[in-house]
């Protein structure tokens, strides 16, 4: 049994973070004002409760480096803590767990077992390790610009661009978060390279516009013929605000043609409030949809530029040689896409994608993620 430590006792990281998992309640007084400030007591207390009854007991806490592990019968959190000066916790952040003791067969049943659509996909050069239906076309949010990079990357081999090439920020331009420079004054110098990189590591939708204006939509529907016509970000949202049903609904009945007349009148509508996507999915059918294999193939063309090796997603850097990632998110749409190199040379793509008209468990879908990782760690 942990003995009872006030806030005024000294405490290590380990011990703070066993209280937690060991302790019936969680209490305030063992959190900082500026944390409480944005997470609540309970709200620690519901999240601790969760990982204990999806991970089974308690087994300790380990410590890896500068960071923790909290383990688990069945799996293990990966944990970043920090104290302040009278042993109050004052950062805490618990990342997706990772399932212990469990092979690539268990990882596809786990997926399987996934409510909705899902589609995964594990590769080791252009060998299938494990999959579940890779076939099929989902909605995968973001990810989808990694087709927008390769397109990019195909006109700068060309000669048509340059990677140092400068670009001014055109208002039209101008979309919602995620990203910064929808805040950005109008014409601000850029280049292709940083904007390629914002879209990729921030996944910044005007820079996703911006560049997709430049190479034009031709260019990505000849690597992307399912997605016709392809969306802008600023399209997709104005299409799915609510206020703009009629819109839609003239839209989704439209053939071809008249839905590309209809994308050119989008610049008279204004963009919504960002709030309206972050909560119920809102028209699932305005997204873009690639297979589990199509975006394998997108990011093994793209992986080695500057731009994919900013963000490592859910992979850590320690773990790999190099990393590229690109995922997508909204209400109702999870996707993760990794292409990683070991330390031998050898070369896997990761991807895994989750669709469902509710919202979604995206720690639940990131742990399997990462447990599918941590396999390939062991077996490399």
């Amino acid at each position: 049994m942990i003995a009872q430590v006030t806030p005024t006792q000294q405490i290590t990281p380990i011990q703070a973070l066993e209280r937690l998992f060991t302790q019936p309640t969680v209490e305030s007084a063992w959190f900082a004002d500026r944390f409480l400030s944005q997470v609540s007591a309970d709200q620690v207390h519901q999240i601790v409760q969760s990982l204990s009854r999806n991970l089974g007991e308690f087994q300790g806490v380990e410590s890896v480096g500068d960071r923790y592990q909290v383990v688990f019968e069945q799996g293990i959190v990966p944990t970043q803590i920090q104290l302040n000066a009278a042993g109050q916790i004052a950062m805490l952040f618990f990342q997706p767990p990772q399932l212990r003791n469990v092979n690539l067969a268990d990882i596809v049943t786990a997926f399987e077992q996934l409510p909705g659509e899902v589609h995964l996909l594990i590769r080791q050069g252009d060998e299938t390790l494990a999959a579940v239906n890779p076939e099929t076309p989902l909605a995968v949010g973001s990810a989808f610009k990694l087709v927008v990079l390769q397109a990019l990357q195909q006109q700068i081999t060309a000669g048509t661009y340059r990677w140092d090439q400068v670009i001014t920020l055109d208002p039209a331009w101008q979309s919602l978060p995620s990203g910064i420079l929808q805040r950005w004054p109008a014409d601000t110098p850029m280049t292709l390279q940083t904007l390629a990189t914002l879209m990729i590591s921030l996944s910044d939708n005007t820079a996703t516009d911006a560049l997709m204006h430049l190479v034009g939509t031709d260019a990505i529907e000849t690597l992307s013929p399912r997605n016709q016509p392809f969306l802008t970000t600023r399209a997709a949202f104005v299409l799915k605000n609510p206020t703009n049903q009629d819109l839609l609904d003239r839209y989704l009945q439209a053939d071809e043609a008249e839905q590309r007349s209809l994308l050119a009148t989008l610049s008279d509508y204004p963009l919504p409030a960002v709030e309206l996507f972050t909560h119920d999915p809102l028209a699932l059918e305005i997204e873009w949809f690639f297979t589990a294999t199509e975006l394998c193939n997108a990011i093994a063309t793209v992986a080695t530029l500057p731009p994919m090796q900013v963000e490592p997603g859910l992979a850590d850097p320690a773990d790999w040689a190099q990393i590229a990632y690109k995922g997508g998110s909204e209400p109702g749409v999870l996707n993760f896409t990794s292409y990683l190199t070991a330390a031998n040379g050898d070369t896997y793509c990761v991807t895994a994608t989750w669709n469902r008209d509710t919202a979604l468990d995206e720690t639940q879908f990131a742990g399997l993620y990462q447990s599918a990782i941590a396999v390939l760690i062991q077996a490399d």
